[in-house]
């Protein structure tokens, strides 16, 4: 039952590498899928899922559910898209492109708003996964957020989870939304070249982006909410990021096969929990590491502390995040916000349990 409350581096050595995972992990999107049902074998319904960035660490249950084989164990067809931004990923499902989106929780209530009935199905995590990184070059003008006054800051897309996030951290600090500029530059190669080329001051963004801009040397962590306690220090509490969100009449009218997709994902939480960061990423597409498997379990490394171990929303976060979206956002601050309308925990106990 609805649970009542109130509440990538890759890094690969230069930036041709980082282009090319994206790519990459564009092609495993077109192809990826088919469970052990495929279409017209009538074993499990088909199943499209967009993530808001397929190759995105803070994204990667996707991926390894499909490459541990969770997805053919349910007999479920699951066919993985993937956009740049989490917006987009949203679009895409209450557009009807697809039946469900890999994207940050709080685009629910935005869309509640909006007259929009989605609700997460399976917590990922209990941590945004974001780092905001300033550049060297405006490092000395830049301290922490109470600096973004008149900065340009990058984020994935506007209206996206890093620019809420972003508008948060600068309203928290003294800084009104109207005194700075978003800029929106995705993730992976154009972030790395807007931080490159002085198109933006900062930005925010997820491994494997943050350990590339890192091994470059072109830009250092300013907040880091890649953990619980970083999102506790940034944020105020938990902040549930990375589900799998779908539309609620469809989760009604196809209860059978949500809970599969929901036991898979949390195999995979659960199996996660218990191998190492480079166990993890010898599972992944061995294109993902771009020749630097090293690299790449590093960036795994930091983001494993944002993961869930049993999918199941964590307490207070849905609270945490109203919070959040309120300070900023007229549209959520002067309306009232279910938040049980949000999200589930019937899925993700059942599988747990």
């Amino acid at each position: 039952m609805r649970k009542s409350a109130r509440i990538a581096a890759l890094a690969a050595s230069g930036l041709l590498a980082v282009t090319s995972l994206t790519a990459c992990a564009n092609d495993a999107a077109s192809t990826a899928s088919s469970g052990s049902g495929s279409k017209g074998d009538g074993k499990g319904e088909k199943v499209k899922i967009m993530v808001g960035g397929l190759d995105k660490v803070i994204y990667m249950p996707a991926m390894l559910t499909q490459r541990l084989g969770y997805f053919d164990a349910e007999g479920l067809d699951v066919e993985l898209l993937s956009e740049p931004a989490g917006v987009q990923a949203e679009t895409a499902l209450v557009s009807g492109q697809v039946q469900g989106a890999v994207g940050f929780y709080d685009h629910t209530l935005d869309l509640q708003t909006k007259g929009k009935h989605v609700e997460s199905v399976v917590q990922f995590s209990h941590a945004p996964g974001e780092v905001e990184i300033v550049s060297n070059k405006a490092a000395k003008d830049i301290g922490s957020p109470k600096d973004f006054k008149g900065k340009k800051l990058g984020i994935t897309g506007l209206g996206s989870s890093t620019d809420f996030l972003t508008k948060y951290l600068a309203v928290k600090n003294g800084v009104q939304v109207s005194e700075f500029s978003p800029v929106a530059v995705g993730a992976g190669p154009t972030f790395v070249s807007a931080l490159q080329k002085g198109s933006i001051d900062a930005g925010m963004t997820t491994d494997p982006t943050v350990a590339t801009v890192v091994q470059k040397n072109l830009g250092q962590v300013l907040v880091d909410m890649r953990t619980p306690q970083g999102s506790q220090d940034a944020l105020g509490g938990p902040y549930p990021s990375s589900s799998l969100y779908m539309q609620t009449d469809w989760v009604d009218s196809h209860k059978d096969t949500v809970q599969k997709l929901v036991n898979a994902f949390v195999k995979t939480l659960k199996w996660m929990s218990t191998h190492s960061a480079n166990e993890i990423a010898a599972k992944m597409p061995a294109d993902y590491s771009q020749g630097n498997q090293t690299l790449y379990a590093s960036a795994i490394k930091s983001t494993l502390p944002m993961f869930t171990t049993d999918g199941v929303m964590p307490q207070n976060g849905p609270e945490t995040v109203e919070k959040v979206l309120k300070a900023f956002n007229p549209n959520i601050k002067n309306a009232t916000i279910d938040l049980d309308k949000t999200y589930t925990t019937e899925f993700a106990k059942k599988a747990a349990g």
